[in-house]
């Protein structure tokens, strides 16, 4: 991304005066406006209506895993760029000697009515890599709803409780604390706690630029 993260942020800011607490949405329209992209051209690249776009920068729609994936591809920006300052983040040129420390009690959080999912190692920008730990609240795949699918691999981790992880091309597969999945995540996949206790996983997913560039040109095609 060649656009400077601070000038960005502070676009995003205006309706949060401490750029630390601006909404994913927010950042997402920072985003959007200066690259100078209106709502339909971002649904085009996301096949996300404009109406659904402009409810999740305005803060009225949550935003799931999968609808946040799609949105930060087609606008070219990472999971770290939407949720960190641009203050003491680390980029790609230090990327040699990067480290990130997450306590227990930190990570960026998205809440959705699928559960909340906390964002790890935010502070870091341009991973190959983007950790979280979700806790997994659908308890049918009918309350789930509609399968996530995005461009590239990811490893999902049972941490507390029995998941069973559905996809639309295996049966599905019940995971008890220990066991771990790991899968092609543009196969479309969905968590379902299948216990009476907490479900708590820790998943970390990746999304190569060779796979992202395909997606975002089939989007913008006319």
């Amino acid at each position: 991304m060649t656009k400077d993260i601070e000038t960005i942020f502070k676009s995003a800011a205006r309706a949060s005066p401490d750029p630390q607490l601006l909404r994913p949405g927010q950042a997402l329209r920072g985003f959007r406006t200066e690259q100078g992209l209106t709502l339909a051209e971002v649904s085009q690249r996301t096949g996300l209506t404009a109406s659904t776009l402009s409810k999740i920068e305005n803060g009225k729609m949550e935003l799931t895993v999968d609808k946040l994936i799609r949105i930060s591809l087609a606008l070219e920006v990472n999971v770290a760029d939407i949720f960190g300052s641009p203050r003491g983040q680390f980029t790609s040129g230090e990327k040699a000697r990067r480290r990130s420390i997450t306590r227990a009690s930190e990570g960026q959080a998205i809440r959705s009515k699928n559960g909340e999912y906390r964002y790890q190692a935010f502070d870091l920008l341009s991973k190959e890599m983007t950790p979280m730990v979700a806790d997994v609240e659908a308890r049918s795949i009918e309350e789930f709803g509609e399968f996530h699918r995005h461009p590239g691999e990811e490893y999902v981790h049972v941490l507390e409780g029995r998941l069973v992880f559905y996809s639309d091309t295996y049966a599905p597969a019940y995971l008890d604390a220990g066991d771990s999945i790991y899968f092609d995540s543009d196969m479309g996949h969905a968590y379902v706690n299948a216990g009476d206790e907490r479900c708590r996983i820790l998943s970390i997913f990746s999304t190569l630029d060779s796979q992202v560039l395909p997606l975002v040109e089939s989007r913008t095609k006319p």
